[in-house]
This record gives structure tokens, sequence and C-alpha cells, in this order.
């Protein structure tokens, strides 16, 4: 079990540079956790592309529609008390001490690429190369 952001997921259901990172990650473990945020951030994510033309309206709303039966049953509600502890002893933003408070709630690792993250939460997170470089699991996601 880890926990993902939703960059991680972008890049696992996504044709990106970053995708067979993502994989990688998903290939050792596809039990994947996410603070209810995912949703947002990933139409977020998912409009960017929309916008630049890489994806159509239809195309965005089936990868949003995979990933939702994918993370089925592994979304979460985070305590706002432990998001806010977080946020009170870190210079992290609300929506990354979510994921942090996610992952030490579940006693799991949080898988990002993001360097602040990263810096400021060595034991609570870590890379996905670094992840993916623990281990193996034999699955394979198709990205669209």
């Amino acid at each position: 079990m880890i926990v993902v952001d939703s960059n991680v997921i972008a890049y696992c259901w996504l044709n990106t540079a970053q995708t067979p990172r993502a994989q990688a990650v998903r290939l050792k473990d596809d039990d994947w956790h996410v603070p209810l945020l995912w949703r947002s951030e990933m139409r977020s994510i998912l409009a960017g592309y929309m916008r630049n033309g890489s994806l159509t309206a239809k195309q965005a709303g089936q990868v949003m529609a995979r990933v939702e039966q994918e993370l089925e049953g592994n979304e979460h509600l985070v305590e706002s008390a432990d998001v806010l502890a977080l946020v009170g002893s870190s210079t992290l933003s609300a929506y990354d001490c979510e994921l942090v408070a996610l992952a030490q709630a579940l006693g799991a690792l949080l898988v990002t690429e993001d360097r602040a993250v990263l810096k400021a939460r060595p034991k609570d997170a870590v890379s996905m190369a670094v992840y993916a470089r623990k281990g193996h699991r034999l699955a394979r996601v198709k990205p669209l």
C-alpha cells in the first residue's frame, strides 16, 4: 500500500515522459491510496491537456473514468486536525500536508515527484524512481 499524488496518477495513465517511472511504481504496488482531493487535482491536470490540444474532452473523460474505477475504495477523507498540525510545523501547502497526513494515518509511504515534499518529509515521502528500485510486482497499465 502506498499513497500517491495526482501527478503520479497522471503520469501513470497519460502518455508522458514520466509514464515508465509511474508504471514501474504501479508494477511494484498497485494498492494506491489517495485523499479525496485527488479528483479535483486530476481534473485540473486533464484540463491542461485539453487546453493544449493533447486530449479531447471525451478522451479526458475516459481517462478520469478509468482512474476513478482503479482507485475505487482507496479514497480517503483526511482529518483536518492532522493536516493543520503538519501545516503548522512546515512550509508545505495544505494540499501537500493532506497527502503526508494520509500516508501517516495509513502507515504508508507517499510517492511523489514534488521536490518540496521530498525535501521536507524524507521519512514519509519518496520519489517514483526510488520506490520503483526497491522491488517489483508484475502488472501493466496501458496509458491513453
